[in-house]
């Protein structure tokens, strides 16, 4: 008869099994708990019979106990979520990353497959930005990504086993573009128009220091890529305008006025009414990008030259002898060109056939009766006869009036049918 049996190698286990009599000599042994195969796969049991002799006798044996897997367990990630970082202009095909997830289940019940999960970034199918290797994890870019266009997205991760029924478990991954030095500055003003040229209008009178244009730009790019500083690279005076290194403000060094009078020079005004700057954007990045801009610079004349009387004309001089000078001396270079022009056309439409008028001494005496504020053009070249007109000049202002009246000769054109003004 067995008086007991005991599992000396159930001592640690003895909560998970037990042996409950069945019938004389019979026993079974039972779990006294569920098992879990992934905290333990296997027992090894040693049941001992002991009689009730004297002295008593015993007997042993060991049991080994496999447990078997059910699918209880889903995938598990090993990060609770990934955040990964691409540079734009990349390859297709770049690998962006890897996920893994560990299944403790046996065999089929353990085995991993990944996925992406659809959804939309933009309204474009998350498919046409990213794949992953159903066995690997290993996540590819399927296109190139641009900086300017978005900046990151968000996908989910799915990894389910292949029990029955299949167990699952997803994780996020965000994906973030870094950006590359891919565009050069865009000037926003002065407007490029195809050329980049503008003109920009600046009085005479502009002292040092003052603000002549402002060069603005943006880039499409971000951090230092973005950071813009502006250059003067050539100028038709380099020392004349200088430019804010960050502000982009084109300002002159010196007053304008000084320049175009200097003693030294034969001034043309043609010359130097007429700057033209050019002026450079660059980013930081690396390597740099840049763009330019041309601003041409037109110095203005202003309204600073009194009228000088031409008519009546001074003791012992003609009206030509007074007109032509003064005209030419004129600081107004379109005073001059306006004058000699009206000058032309009215010696040319008042020819009148008549004997020359002479003048004598101090006080014009003409040969035959004239009125007072008639003055003589003699004709000259092919000009044979002499003109005459009547001049009006106006004070306060720098024009004249050229009126024009009829001749002692019949053939000449009927009084006042033309008139110019300078």
């Amino acid at each position: 008869m067995i008086k007991s049996l005991k599992t000396p190698l159930m001592e640690d286990h003895n909560d998970r099994f037990k042996l409950i009599p069945s019938i004389k000599n019979h026993f079974a042994l039972v779990t006294a708990e569920a098992l879990d195969r992934e905290r333990e796969s296997e027992y090894n049991i040693t049941i001992t019979a002991t009689d009730e002799g004297s002295p008593p006798l015993t007997s042993s044996k060991t049991i080994r106990l496999f447990v078997g897997d059910v699918n209880d367990n889903p995938p598990a990630f090993e990060q609770q979520s990934y955040s990964v970082y691409i540079s734009e202009n990349n390859r297709p095909g770049t690998s962006v990353c890897s996920v893994s997830a560990n299944d403790p289940d046996w065999r089929q019940n353990g085995t991993v497959l990944y996925s992406v999960v659809p959804s939309e970034v933009s309204g474009v199918p998350v498919s046409s930005f990213l794949s992953i290797n159903g066995d690997t994890g290993v996540i590819h870019a399927v296109r190139s990504f641009d900086y300017e266009q978005f900046r990151n997205f968000t996908v989910k991760v799915v990894a389910r086993d292949n029990g029955s029924p299949p167990l699952s478990s997803n994780v996020t991954v965000k994906v973030f573009i870094t950006d590359e030095n891919d565009n050069s500055p865009q000037i926003l003003y002065p407007v490029p128009d195809g050329k980049s040229l503008m003109t920009e209008m600046v009085p005479k009178a502009t002292l040092s220091g003052s603000l002549v244009s402002k060069v603005i730009a943006v880039d499409a790019d971000s951090g230092q890529n973005a950071w813009l500083s502006y250059q003067i690279v050539k100028s038709t005076d380099p020392g004349l305008f200088s430019i804010g290194l960050y502000s982009g403000e084109i300002k002159t060094q010196r007053d304008i006025l000084l320049i175009i009078t200097l003693p030294s020079l034969s001034f043309d005004y043609e010359q130097f009414r007429n700057f033209t700057v050019k002026v450079v954007a660059r980013d930081n990045g690396s390597p740099p990008l840049s763009s330019n801009v041309t601003v041409k610079v037109f110095i203005t004349d202003e309204n600073d030259s009194y009228p000088q009387i031409l008519y009546p004309v001074p003791d012992g001089k003609s009206l030509m002898t007074e007109m032509v000078p003064k005209i030419v001396k004129s600081t107004d270079p379109g005073l001059f060109s306006i004058g000699l022009y009206s000058l032309i056309v009215a010696v040319k439409f008042c020819h009148r056939r008549k004997p020359r008028l002479l003048f004598d001494g101090a006080v014009a005496v003409p040969s035959a009766y004239l009125p007072p504020n008639y003055a003589e053009v003699d004709g000259a070249g092919t000009l044979r006869s002499s003109y005459n007109y009547d001049a009006y000049l106006t004070t306060g202002s720098r024009t004249s009036d050229f009126k024009f009246v009829s001749s002692y000769n019949e053939n000449t054109l009927p009084t006042g049918q033309y008139g110019f003004g300078l």
